[in-house]
């Protein structure tokens, strides 16, 4: 991630968290905070690429299915326990990759319990 990020961009989060009075880790700390930022972004795009248009876009009227709404989803990460809006469809027929459905823990989490 460090790559990712620039080193003033990591700076000014943990400044924000620090000001904010946010821990880095726990259930409502920086961490757990950026894992659910990015996953429910990438569940986002993986239904537009599902659906075949982006929210809002008028493609999407009339093509025989559409988003509807979301779920609540809590799963277990490296990070913690995070509470995910999982976007659905009308048709029932959207599969997400990122967090399967009934899939409840992520990361090395199952590696490690595997393992014990």
């Amino acid at each position: 991630m460090a790559g990712m990020l620039s080193p003033q961009a990591i700076d000014g989060l943990l400044a924000d968290a620090e000001a904010a009075g946010t821990a880095i880790d726990g259930p409502d700390g920086l961490l757990a905070r950026m894992t659910k930022a990015v996953l429910e972004r990438a569940l986002d795009v993986e239904i537009a690429d599902h659906l075949g248009y982006e929210t809002g876009d008028p493609a999407g009227i009339g093509s025989g299915n559409s988003r509807n709404g979301h779920g609540r989803k809590t799963v277990h990460t490296t990070a913690g326990p995070v509470e995910l809006e999982v976007p659905r469809d009308r048709n029932g027929s959207f599969e997400p990759l990122i967090v399967p459905k009934r899939k409840r823990r992520l990361g090395n989490v199952e590696d490690m319990i595997l393992s014990l």
